[in-house]
């Protein structure tokens, strides 16, 4: 293969790499009379170079040698290779059950380029002619909601096909009921955790019940009416955190807890409502890549928190007792008032004792408090255990072992396996072991619209206040969570809707807030993994660095509504069998998606290179371009950033932490302001565009 070409694919950085899945070989000889080209699907991948080390389609382009120029091998195969540049084309053709449907595929790929080439060439010319052009026209339209509206024209023409596109296609029904299984666990036990959390720092004023049945509304709202429907809306650890501030409010200042809330809710949603209608999302042009790894970071120490924050109460109450530290010799004489018929009391020489004495002894051993270490030891054991079995078959497909598609369904299944193997395990092997599971109330109405008329004129100016900063937070959070699914590298064909988003979200909180129920926004990972599981992925090998791209991912409604539905229906589960989960597999739940979250996250990358020798750094297009000791200095700046966010967010002073939204908002120009003036342009362009 003297002569070949290869498909390349170039990020708005200047980075670029190889479409490893085919190759196309230029061949001249002087017997031929004709041009003749042959294509051949492998069975398995073959090693064809070193760019070309995964070669799924292979083309062979043979020309006579004194073949005019337009009908050469070069020519021809270049033709051939725009058309199987088209990765979700290739993807299709690696589907494609006989010759005959490959055939086709190949001619009606073909026919839609030249269709789509005219069109161009056509649009352009008319473009020529006409003296208002686009420019003129969007600045004489009005710009009130002019976001919306885009986003609705964008959307609209695709809103049936984000169920078709749901039904139809290669392993679409497969993805799709993996994908609602997985949302449904990762959903529903973060709600339920969450719940717990809240019921705790309100005292029973939003607890499980209420999230669930918050997120059953808010998540078949969103999957209705959204604009990008692959983004999951839920209930987080900073809005748990926001919660807490404002029953700690209501504390110190008396005020009604319900009516606080719903006030502070209203307010949020009408600020989000004037972000959408003024086009403020706009803002988020400014958010890069550095921002939303930080973020996402954050979101995964949030996540770790809580888990070890729940291991740590969990030693206190069961581990670290005075029941486990007391005197031995104290329990000895408490043994001897209790013991059997030979027992010698210290109090009655006779050995027997009265009731009234030894009923005094009980009441001492009730205050020195239970013994129970296995609880904690279990605990322990549960949560790392949830960790290890979802994480090894998350990372499933990257092993030799079954087949390539049971490889793929035991990694779609990673975390309801892992839920439901942990919680077998600490409910029914070790059921001797008193474990803690979540308490569920189902004794008052949820529909009870909050007494705003019980709150003074100066609560309803601090709820404003309150409602301002809270409407920064979900501006981000939405806006970090929308940018990172529309990401150019998860190769999504529908558009983005962020402004629409914006409405739907404020719209769906509002009513949330009048029953007292928890707000949700687009969630971290959940919405990235969403997509991740949706996807097809193509593996690549560089250097001997394995990693995967997604060639497609099916944009679809059904899975969100389809999860939220059976959320639904597990309220009447509750408290069985719901309640037989221990709240020790939530906790690994919270650290497996902290870890899963990790996965491409390149500011983690950046910190593991801190504890690695140079010799085995990733072959990266930064690695490439960026000297080492820049690299490092854009990791610290990051890492000062994150410290910051997380000594706010996770202050133990309730008011420190209404400045969290702030700092959020403060990433931006920080970014642009003030690194710039430590790294230069170049390396930063490389360091924080996008990347295929």
């Amino acid at each position: 293969m003297a002569r070949t070409i290869q498909g390349t694919a170039t990020s708005e950085n200047g980075s670029f790499d190889y479409d490893q899945s085919w190759i196309c070989a230029l061949g001249n000889l002087p017997s031929l009379q004709r041009r003749r080209v042959a294509i051949a699907r492998l069975k398995h991948p073959a090693n064809m170079g070193r760019t070309s080390k995964q070669v799924k389609l292979y083309i062979l382009v043979l020309c006579p040698s004194k073949e005019k120029g337009t009908k050469n091998a070069l020519e021809t195969g270049r033709t051939f290779s725009t058309i199987f540049a088209d990765m979700d084309f290739r993807q299709r053709l690696l589907e494609a059950q006989t010759e005959e449907e490959f055939k086709r595929l190949i001619i009606q790929h073909s026919q839609d380029l030249a269709k789509e080439q005219q069109l161009t060439n056509d649009k352009r010319i008319a473009m020529n002619h006409d003296p208002n052009n686009d420019y003129d026209y969007q600045q004489k339209k009005c710009r009130f909601a002019r976001g919306v509206r885009e986003d609705l024209e964008r959307r609209l023409p695709h809103y049936l096909d984000d169920y078709k596109d749901g039904i139809v296609g290669h392993k679409t029904l497969q993805k799709v009921v993996s994908t609602t299984f997985f949302l449904y666990f990762a959903c529903i036990l973060p709600a339920i955790a969450f719940g717990v959390l809240n019921d705790h720092n309100t005292h029973g004023k939003i607890d499980v019940k209420k999230v669930i049945i918050g997120q059953v509304i808010g998540g078949v709202f969103w999957g209705v009416f959204s604009g990008q429907p692959l983004l999951i809306q839920l209930t987080t650890a900073p809005l748990a955190i926001y919660i807490k501030i404002i029953f700690n409010i209501c504390e110190d200042f008396r005020l009604d807890f319900n009516a606080m809330y719903c006030l502070v809710g209203l307010w949020n949603s009408f600020f989000l409502i004037m972000y959408s209608l003024f086009d403020v999302s706009r803002l988020m042009r400014w958010s890069t890549r550095s921002t939303e790894e930080i973020f996402a970071l954050f979101i995964s120490i949030a996540f770790c928190n809580d888990a070890f924050s729940a291991v740590y109460k969990n030693f206190q109450s069961n581990y670290y007792t005075k029941a486990c530290q007391g005197n031995t010799s104290t329990y000895h004489s408490y043994a001897t008032v209790l013991g059997g018929d030979n027992a010698t009391s210290p109090i009655d020489p006779h050995g027997a004792a009265d009731m009234s004495e030894a009923n005094a002894t009980l009441t001492v051993l009730e205050d020195v408090g239970k013994c129970r270490r296995e609880n904690s030891i279990l605990y322990v054991l549960l949560m790392f255990g949830t960790l290890w079995l979802g994480v090894m078959l998350y990372n499933f497909n990257k092993t030799p072992y079954l087949n390539a598609n049971k490889r793929e369904a035991l990694a779609d299944y990673a975390l309801p396996v892992a839920v439901i193997v942990l919680s077998f395990i600490g409910s029914y092997i070790f059921r001797d072991v008193d474990l803690e599971h979540f308490r569920y109330d189902d004794s008052y109405d949820v529909f009870k619209i909050a007494p705003l008329d019980s709150v003074p004129v100066p609560a309803i100016f601090a709820a404003m206040g309150l409602g301002f900063t809270l409407s920064m937070l979900f501006f981000m959070d939405q806006n970090i969570g929308s940018a990172m699914v529309n990401n150019p590298c998860n190769k999504l064909k529908k558009g983005p809707a962020y402004h629409l988003d914006m409405l739907v979200v404020a719209i769906m909180n509002g009513f949330l807030s009048l029953f007292g129920l928890p707000w949700m926004h687009a969630c971290l990972p959940h919405s990235p993994l969403h997509v991740r599981s949706l996807a097809d992925v193509e593996e690549r090998v560089d250097q001997g660095h394995v990693y995967e791209i997604i060639v497609k991912v099916r944009e679809t409604r059904l899975t969100g509504l389809f999860s939220n539905i059976l959320i639904g229906l597990s309220i009447f589960l509750l408290p069985f069998p719901l309640a037989y989960i221990p709240t020790a597999v939530l906790d690994g739940l919270f650290l497996y998606m902290a870890v899963t979250a990790l996965n491409g996250n390149q500011m983690f990358e950046r910190i593991t290179l801190l504890f690695m020798e140079q010799a085995a750094y990733p072959p990266n297009h930064y690695i490439r371009r960026v000297p080492q000791r820049k690299i490092h200095k854009f990791t610290g700046l990051q890492v000062v950033q994150l410290f910051v966010m997380c000594s706010f967010g996770f202050s133990p002073l309730a008011y420190m932490k209404m400045m969290f939204p702030v700092l959020l908002l403060l990433l931006l120009p920080v970014r642009h302001k003030l690194v710039p003036m430590v790294i230069e342009d170049k390396y930063l362009t490389a360091l924080d565009g996008e990347h295929q």
